[in-house]
């Protein structure tokens, strides 16, 4: 029996017409109904900001735009999944994919079932809802984010301003590699140049205050030579 995914929004961004009816044909059989497609970056760009899509299947090689431009530029907003595709298959393009914020990475030729089950796994993965109290839950945390608390087991945490910042900075970013670059640009504004000292103190004396054991990081993970990541499990 075809079960419905309620409500969720797929863009693809993709400039083979083809590949984009045989995905959105595919994702429809899955439940999906509300598949939005574009043929060049501007155009994705745009329905990416009037609709607000739940998940992202992104190009690489656009007509206009490359498509880790695209992806860059939808990280300034928004913490969706983001898969790309691509004709490359070496292992720094894959790197650059992660690095600059997307999720996943399927080198064509790709079965597109397999895509679709991919999308609704990442749509798991980033099912984190905000209960009626405005409240974001996740494993043993509840974030409050107006009252600027987090809390562990029920129990506030004492962080420091800076601390709280990152941590709330990398949740909006869940499973998803974070630069040092970016951290610093973005929590203290500055140029990464001379920061990399103080960044690497904040994430361990976060990592004190919200792991279980910081010598073996379970939240915050170090992503050698890439950065740092908020491991969100699966509900």
């Amino acid at each position: 029996m075809e079960v419905i995914v309620k409500e969720k929004i797929i863009l693809i961004i993709d400039d083979e017409e083809d590949l984009l009816n045989l995905l959105e044909t595919v994702l429809k059989k899955e439940g999906f109904r509300k598949i939005l497609t574009a043929q060049t970056g501007s155009e994705g760009l745009s329905l990416f900001k009037s609709m607000n899509p739940d998940l992202v299947i992104l190009d690489i090689m656009l007509p206009d735009k490359e498509g880790y431009e695209i992806c860059k530029k939808i990280r300034e907003t928004s913490s969706i999944p983001i898969l790309f595709l691509s004709a490359k298959t070496e292992e720094v393009d894959r790197i650059l994919g992660f690095a600059l914020g997307g999720d996943d990475y399927v080198t064509k030729p790709f079965s597109p079932k397999e895509v679709a089950y991919r999308v609704k796994a990442h749509l798991k993965r980033s099912s984190m809802k905000l209960t009626k109290e405005k409240k974001l839950c996740f494993g043993p945390f509840e974030v409050d984010e107006s009252r600027m608390e987090i809390k562990k087991n029920g129990k506030l945490l004492d962080l420091k301003p800076k601390e709280l910042k990152m941590f709330l900075y990398m949740l909006k970013y869940p499973n998803q590699i974070i630069s040092k670059e970016r951290i610093c640009d973005d929590i203290w504004g500055e140029d990464y140049i001379g920061f990399d000292n103080t960044i690497m103190v904040h994430i361990r004396r976060l990592r004190e205050k919200i792991e279980d054991n910081p010598s073996k990081p379970k939240y915050i993970v170090n992503v050698k030579g890439l950065g740092y990541k908020l491991v969100v499990e699966d509900e």
